[in-house]
């Protein structure tokens, strides 16, 4: 189905407003993916908050023009679905874990930080822990002094406990 030109500029304008928000887009090759794998895959999108659709690359190419996302414009190739997030990491872990069960979906490149990513790049990102998971690690490293302090003073109280009882 091919679209007019007003159908071109909306869905332009549509992911030009989610590439303004996003630190992160990621893309991958979907040729030969069943239309149901798509839809376990769009619904695990929606799940992590990351705006995933199937573009013309030259739409695509169009939304990201005069952002930080540019340099991604030369791997625009080829049948894509894009995976755009303003979490850095989320659009990442998506699609490489659904590529990890799904083996016709490869993954392509990415852009974080204005910087283009290989599809190595794009597996690092997506193997750095969630932001939730980053905050419990960094409490527990700063409550670790705290509760060793503790320890050790419940020790000494329940030496002069003993000494005091014997």
């Amino acid at each position: 189905m091919s679209l007019n030109l007003d159908d071109k500029k909306a869905v332009v304008a549509e992911v030009s407003a989610q590439v303004a928000n996003a630190q992160t887009i990621v893309v991958a090759e979907y040729r030969g993916i069943e239309v149901g794998h798509l839809t376990v895959l769009r619904a695990k999108a929606r799940e992590q908050g990351v705006y995933l659709r199937v573009l013309k690359n030259t739409l695509a190419r169009r939304a990201v023009a005069d952002t930080a996302f540019a340099g991604l414009a030369d791997q625009l190739t080829g049948p894509l679905i894009y995976s755009i997030s303003a979490d850095a990491v989320a659009p990442a872990r998506v699609l490489n874990d659904f590529a990890k069960t799904n083996d016709k979906l490869v993954l392509r490149a990415g852009s974080y930080g204005g910087k283009v990513l290989d599809k190595a790049g794009v597996q690092a990102l997506a193997s750095v822990p969630s932001r939730e998971v980053l905050l419990a690690q960094l409490l527990g490293v700063m409550q670790a002094p705290i509760s060793g302090f503790a320890r050790v003073i419940a020790a000494v109280a329940e030496k002069k406990g003993e000494v005091a009882a014997a």
